[in-house]
């Protein structure tokens, strides 16, 4: 059973049928337009412009519900940095998530969003000395370090008993992109377990007087089909724990749960996830003779990126030896295509007609700025025209920038018909204000 499958049904109409899984629960066409959250896109662009990044609050919440219900007992922590933002971690908060944070940028935010310290998570393979003081002033729950540097550097600047987690690398390869792939060992992620590294870092913390040894951490990649490299993680990671020689009480697991991108992609199977990986847990612990450790899991892109939606308007229609259909968006505000090749649906928003392939392509001063190749749209798409994007409520927000000193879009959430900025769109006075 996937994720999507343990989601109540929206009992509203399918017809006609949008790409299963891709956007917002309840997203629906009414005439041509595209309805989300209760509001017409069309509605949406006009009111807030374009390009805009639309964010179904609901969806969010009943897929973080849908965590906690599949892993009673477990703790889930938000991936923060899949959408750094202020009202979704209130949303995290209220669901009853933890969150993990990177930076002393993404603790301010949780900072700002009142989010509780005892339920915050510090991860990242650097942090820097402010990371760390940061952490230490809010009193975040634990930290998970990386590496040796960092071990002495925490040792030093804590005056308490400090939890921490040590990040390991498994040596499993999950069958993911490379460049999102962290599990596997010639990285820079994590103490090898294969090299004893691992192993001497447990011991090292353990010689630290301000530190307090919690649990181990691995993390195998993003856009993780196979539940079976979880289950390698837990008989690797648990022989680990039998080996440390000291109690380790809780075992994060990461997150990288795939979500839908294209037509015909497949939603993580996550039911099956929580009954396999809690009966691995458990022989593996029987068989190691090892108390079982408190489960965690990190879910970011599979909480977020479906339940967002990036609207955008044509600018310009290229006929070459193909179409080129220039949008007034691009790399600025989704850089993945260009970063690791990650594809992309398009629908154009408020008609129909014959449809072509055409690649959708950015505004910006790259060859590479492309957003989506061979999508099929109106033979006579022109400027002016709407197009939606799905599945963009992870990473983009959180990867955007200011190439070319393009402004950044907003982050507009909507729920049962009404609209709201959560992040406000930048203007030129923004940029100008860095500037001495």
């Amino acid at each position: 059973m996937t994720l999507a499958e343990l989601l109540p049904s929206t009992g509203c109409s399918t017809e006609p049928v949008l790409e299963d899984g891709l956007w917002p629960d309840a997203t629906r066409i009414a005439g041509q337009d595209l309805v989300i959250g209760g509001l017409p896109a069309t509605q949406l662009a006009a009111r807030f412009g374009t390009p805009c990044q639309v964010l179904d609050e609901q969806t969010v919440r009943t897929r973080a519900r849908a965590f906690r219900a599949a892993l009673p007992g477990a703790e889930v922590v938000f991936a923060g940095k899949s959408l750094p933002c202020p009202e979704v971690y209130r949303w995290m908060a209220q669901e009853g998530l933890s969150l993990d944070v990177s930076s002393a940028g993404e603790l301010a935010l949780a900072r700002a969003a009142g989010f509780p310290a005892t339920r915050i998570v510090l991860h990242g393979n650097v942090k820097t000395a402010e990371d760390l003081k940061a952490a230490l002033a809010y009193g975040v729950s634990r930290i998970v370090v990386d590496s040796f540097d960092e071990i002495a550097q925490l040792g030093a600047l804590a005056t308490h008993g400090q939890e921490v987690m040590i990040r390991v690398t498994p040596g499993i390869d999950a069958q993911t992109h490379a460049k999102i792939a962290t599990g596997v060992e010639d990285q820079k992620f994590g103490f090898s377990l294969a090299s004893g590294a691992a192993l001497d870092a447990v011991l090292r913390v353990v010689e630290q007087p301000s530190l307090k040894l919690v649990g181990l951490h691995c993390h195998l990649g993003s856009q993780i089909r196979h539940v079976a490299s979880y289950e390698e993680a837990v008989r690797r990671m648990v022989g680990l724990i039998a080996s440390c020689g000291t109690r380790i009480e809780q075992l994060d697991l990461g997150g990288g749960f795939c979500a839908p991108y294209l037509k015909g992609d497949t939603d993580f199977d996550f039911a099956g996830f929580a009954h396999r990986i809690r009966g691995a847990l458990n022989y593996e612990c029987a068989l190691h003779r090892a108390p079982p450790p408190r489960l965690l899991v990190e879910p970011g892109r599979s909480i977020v990126a479906n339940a967002g939606v990036t609207l955008y308007r044509v600018c310009a229609v290229k006929e070459s030896t193909r179409t080129f259909v220039a949008v007034d968006g691009g790399m600025s505000d989704n850089p993945r295509p260009a970063l690791y090749g990650a594809k992309y649906a398009v629908r154009l928003v408020g008609r129909g007609g014959k449809a072509k392939p055409v690649t959708v392509v950015g505004r910006h001063c790259e060859a590479g700025d492309v957003l989506a190749e061979d999508v099929l749209l109106p033979q006579d798409v022109h400027v002016g025209d709407l197009l939606a994007v799905p599945a963009t409520g992870a990473y983009h927000h959180a990867l955007a920038s200011n190439y070319n000193q393009v402004c950044r879009p907003p982050v507009i959430a909507v729920s049962d018909g009404v609209a709201r900025p959560i992040v406000r769109r930048e203007t030129e006075e923004d940029l100008l204000r860095r500037y001495v």
